[in-house]
């Protein structure tokens, strides 16, 4: 039975990770962070968001938005934006967003005019009958 080398088996020669502890540097196109990607159906209209790439940079991330979101959907723009460039309110600060009751006269909520609106329109076309009649 032939031995296997002590160079070749693994189990003899160990890798050292204290001496070659450089294979944790990361290059700069080897970091690939998230970004967030925003599509516009056509010219005009607001843009919606589509989803997420990674890439290594915003250009990248161009590329790739396209490919993914642009190539299928009819498409007039893209923006991609850096998921932590991103900031929000947190949902335990949402009392921050109701009404101030004392201002509901600016909800349209608070005005009662459909009973109005359907008076006129009955009021509107009995005119017009009574006139089409005298006609």
């Amino acid at each position: 039975m032939k031995t296997k080398s002590p160079i070749v088996d693994p189990r003899i020669i160990r890798l050292d990770l204290e001496k070659s502890a450089s294979f944790n540097h990361l290059g700069d196109m080897e970091v690939w962070g998230t970004y967030e990607v925003f599509h516009q159906k056509k010219r005009g209209d607001q843009h919606i968001h589509a989803g997420v790439v990674h890439a290594p940079d915003p250009e990248m991330a161009l590329v790739f938005a396209k490919e993914q979101y642009g190539r299928r959907l009819k498409c007039a723009n893209l923006w991609v934006v850096k998921t932590s460039d991103i900031y929000s309110i947190g949902y335990e600060n949402e009392d921050m967003f109701e009404t101030v009751p004392e201002k509901i006269y600016r909800e349209a909520g608070g005005y009662k005019l459909r009973e109005k609106i359907s008076q006129y329109k009955k009021s509107i076309t009995s005119v017009n009958i009574k006139e089409r009649e005298t006609l």
